[in-house]
């Protein structure tokens, strides 16, 4: 069978993929892969079909023929729970759990113990890359020309082409340590992107390096890389921690590199593309607006720009993408799966640790669970402070804690356990003016803003017992209570724990009305959220209240008040989660757009 001009194996592997090509064709054997013989236009259309194909639970898809490019281009590749698991080999909550049980045993290590983590062993012996002189990625040497490919225009504002999965490349111009990571790429030329370095990433940091030598950074962006590497790549790993060598831990194979044509350094051998270059020093350029996986358009900033020098590739390369937005999109399953396999190791360092989840709903940063055996009084608020130190999870918004025996990813149970062991008097931190996610808006500053954690694990002290605000006496009294302001559209209450608002214009007077109400004493959390989020809908209603409030400025108590310089906090928590003037536009496609679509849908699945 073969797609296009591409080889389709159609028997199971039973080793790695060498290549992203070998992946995506070894899907459409499968049935996991869907070849799409009508011209798309990389401008919008393909977005649209990618997200309603995800949220439809279709295979990823396979573009034979994109308008001006002579390149077919795959997307969705590893947006389900199957293809991630396909491209691993083995569930990677189960790769998890063997990481963790091998790492803890072997220390210190022992023979009969490496003996009988000999499997594993092996997979730790394939860390070491593989330098070979002659490379699938190299087969073909052009002068650079990115209108060549099939870039998309993902968004209706954002401000062009962007480069959506690209793997940079970069070296420490000191130590020489490699790092790889995932930075949107926004076309410029043919020749030049911007390089949208967030803080606390390996490239930016190198390239910080380089600055404080007066240095320009040479790098390479891999498109379309085996999966092993790829998920390395997403993946939040340690800063020093060879995302290759993980990657050749996740394979069980030890990863192919080959030197640059242009520059000094080694790049991936079997990628589909390599895109050489150097980003000066000193050099900035107004980068975006883009349609980011927060769900809103991030804001037009300045940021490096990268020089292409040359363009290698593969005979018969496929063009890799993704599109990010309101979730579920297909970064939901890759972030899924790449802490899974990394979650269990934070056990090394907090062993008082039994479960974490950071929520793909939230954008991962703006929420994560954390479930903990407390072997002393706040010992869980301890493990939350470390957890805000600690690489990636340094840009944790709101973190909550609960108790061991807690399902971290099961947020109706996380919220039961805030109803019952909530008090903000007592298990109320509020920390301002930190860093934080590059994506974050609500600050209305780059970088900075605020987080909070809530404590919700079991305490000995006296439970709060008086609950009057049961589901049934909620009901009882909505209409009351949404009369008491005509903003108020509708009300939703989950577990008797979490009042969502639906309101129209700003939430916060909405809010100083309901946390005062006594009908609903006994409520843990009411958020206010703006009209375009469906609070009926688990997953867009934590996305609409956790990526729209900023912790210090739309956060209001029943009471709160002054001990000296320490904060009191008492009663109900009210989250101004609505949309507010300043922000940027929450993320919407053209009626065109989807009209277009709506009328060639039959065709795109012929």
């Amino acid at each position: 069978m073969r797609i296009g001009s591409f080889s389709v194996i159609s028997v199971p592997y039973n080793m790695p993929f060498q290549t992203y090509g070998d992946f995506a064709l070894y899907l459409g054997s499968i049935g996991e892969l869907h070849r799409v013989t009508t011209e798309v236009d990389p401008y919008l259309e393909i977005t649209e079909i990618a997200t309603r194909a995800i949220r439809e639970k279709r295979p990823a898809l396979l573009f034979e023929k994109v308008k001006g490019s002579k390149y077919p281009l795959v997307i969705n590749a590893m947006a389900s729970e199957k293809r991630c698991e396909l491209a691993l080999q083995k569930h990677p909550e189960q790769l998890g759990e063997e990481l963790l049980k091998f790492m803890m045993d072997v220390l210190p290590p022992k023979s009969s113990i490496l003996f009988k983590h000999r499997s594993m062993l092996k997979r730790f012996l394939s860390v070491r890359e593989r330098n070979i002189s002659k490379a699938l990625s190299q087969e073909v040497v052009e002068h650079p020309n990115l209108d060549e490919l099939p870039i998309l225009t993902c968004w209706p504002e954002d401000g062009g082409r962007f480069i959506t999965l690209p793997q940079v490349v970069t070296y420490d111009p000191s130590a020489g340590r490699r790092n790889m990571g995932i930075y949107r790429m926004h076309v410029f030329d043919g020749q030049t992107t911007g390089m949208h370095w967030q803080i606390q990433k390996g490239g930016g940091f190198h390239y910080y390096q380089a600055e404080k030598l007066g240095q320009s950074l040479e790098l390479a962006v891999a498109l379309g890389t085996d999966p092993a590497l790829l998920l390395a790549t997403i993946a939040a790993l340690p800063e020093n921690l060879d995302e290759a060598m993980f990657a050749g831990f996740l394979r069980g194979r030890r990863t192919k590199f080959v030197k640059a044509k242009s520059n000094s350094i080694r790049v991936p051998a079997n990628a589909e593309f390599i895109l050489e270059g150097v980003v000066p020093s000193k050099e900035r350029r107004m980068e975006g607006p883009f349609g980011d996986h927060f769900g809103h358009y991030s804001h037009a900033a300045e940021f490096p720009v990268f020089h292409i020098k040359v363009i290698t590739h593969k005979k018969n390369a496929i063009y890799p993408a993704a599109v990010v937005g309101i979730p579920p999109m297909e970064d939901k399953f890759q972030g899924d799966a790449t802490q899974e396999i990394l979650g269990p190791l934070i056990k090394l360092l907090h062993s008082e640790i039994v479960d974490m989840w950071a929520y793909y709903e939230a954008g991962f940063h703006n929420l994560l669970v954390v479930a903990v055996d407390q072997r002393y009084a706040k010992e869980a608020m301890k493990t939350a402070l470390g957890l805000l130190g600690t690489g990636q999870l340094s840009l944790s918004k709101c973190i909550i804690l609960v108790s061991q025996g807690v399902d971290a990813k099961d947020f109706d149970a996380v919220m039961k356990q805030v109803r019952q062991h909530f008090d903000p008097h007592y298990d109320f931190v509020m920390i301002p003016r930190v860093p934080l996610d590059t994506l974050d808006f609500t600050s209305f500053t780059m970088n900075l803003g605020s987080k909070m954690i809530i404590d919700a694990t079991r305490k000995t002290r006296p439970e709060w017992k008086n609950h009057p605000a049961t589901p049934e006496r909620i009901a009882e009294q909505i209409s009351h209570i949404k009369s008491i302001d005509q903003r108020i559209i509708d009300l939703n209450l989950v577990h008797d724990t979490f009042l969502l608002a639906k309101v129209s214009g700003h939430g916060m007077p909405v809010l100083e009305k309901l946390v005062m109400h006594t009908e609903l004493a006994g409520i843990k959390i009411i958020a206010a959220v703006s009209e375009d989020v469906d609070i009926r809908d688990k997953e867009n209603y934590i996305w609409g209240v956790f990526t729209r409030f900023d912790c210090e400025r739309d956060l209001i108590f029943t009471e709160q008040k002054l001990m000296g310089v320490s904060p009191i906090y008492k009663g109900i928590m009210g989250i101004d989660a609505t949309w507010k003037q300043g922000y940027p536009k929450p993320l919407t496609m053209t009626d065109e757009v989807k009209k277009k679509v709506d009328e060639r849908w039959e065709s795109y699945w012929k």
